[in-house]
């Protein structure tokens, strides 16, 4: 009953800080390592085993604004408490890779290496890695000219360059030294591709469904259909796996602290739900079996907590 805990981005300019935090609970998955030292396939084919194994996983997320007001090694702290809180289980140790305790607990132990040594340890590094990069990768849609796809925030000769030509972002952490002689022309004024990437409130709502359909897909699912409505009825999210046809609601709140998005599942929403899947099943001529869910997502970037088949 080991928490395991690793850090993604630290050294990043630009984009969040991200901590995982795993309970394997003993389970055994085959391939855990450093995350650095996997593919890009064998650290999602993984993330998606561990968390689909794992007692529990938790991702603590410090944006770049947050580091540059309270430091890094207090956001450090910050984004492992946050992380750890989505541990709702009994424990006896937490470890963390580095030399330095984080979270001040009586029960942590500090070791180097521990990504390569401790499983939790390298499950933690592989969640963090795969939602960083996920998340940056959809961030190389809205701030195009940056390309982090390509580096996900590091400071890479390409990367140095695009700041060079397009000055910083408001992911940029400020206080990093490389920055500094663009944190003048920053305060100044919004640059013209900052003003135009704005997220808006719809935008971060289709983020929370990209990481429900991404969820699914990795589950072996075929996206069918997505906010699929009628003047009657509406579902967020139609996909099949075998026979099987399941119709997903998709809930999204903010942060953690507002409650459970299950929770607002009630019977009168599931009749809707199952109403509208008889009426996509009796337009489509399906006589698959069929399966109501909810995911649920919270936080910027969306995270997946919890994905739930419906009585």
């Amino acid at each position: 009953m080991i928490v395991g805990i690793d850090e993604v981005g630290r050294g990043a300019w630009a984009g969040p800080l991200v901590v995982g935090a795993v309970l394997l609970g003993g389970v055994e998955i085959v391939g855990l390592t450093d995350s650095k030292k996997l593919t890009k396939v064998q650290r999602e084919m993984l993330d998606l085993e561990i968390r689909q194994k794992a007692m529990a996983v938790g991702l603590g997320w410090v944006s770049a604004r947050q580091i540059d007001a309270i430091g890094l090694s207090s956001a450090l702290k910050l984004a492992s408490k946050r992380a750890i809180a989505h541990i709702r289980h009994d424990y006896k140790e937490i470890i963390i890779d580095g030399t330095f305790n984080f979270l001040g607990d009586s029960r942590v132990t500090v070791l180097k290496k521990a990504d390569l040594l401790v499983p939790s340890v390298s499950a933690a590094s592989i969640v963090a890695k795969v939602a960083r990069d996920n998340y940056m990768k959809h961030l190389d849609g809205v701030f195009p000219k940056y390309k982090f796809k390509s580096h996900v925030g590091y400071g890479t000769a390409g990367h140095r360059k695009a700041i060079t030509e397009h000055g910083v972002s408001s992911l940029h952490r400020l206080t990093y030294a490389p920055l500094q002689p663009y944190v003048s022309k920053k305060m100044n004024a919004l640059t013209e591709i900052e003003k135009a990437a704005r997220i808006t409130t719809r935008e971060i709502g289709d983020a929370g469904e990209d990481e429900a359909a991404r969820y699914l897909q990795k589950k072996g699912h075929r996206i069918v259909a997505r906010n699929w409505r009628t003047k009657y009825c509406e579902i967020d999210i139609i996909s099949r796996v075998g026979g099987t046809v399941y119709f997903t609601e998709v809930k999204y709140r903010k942060n953690d602290a507002q409650g459970g998005g299950v929770a607002a599942i009630t019977p009168k929403k599931q009749k809707q739900m199952r109403f509208a899947a008889e009426f996509f099943a009796a337009q489509q001529n399906i006589d698959n079996d069929m399966r109501l869910a909810v995911a649920d997502i919270f936080g910027t970037p969306p995270q997946l907590k919890a994905f739930l088949e419906l009585n």
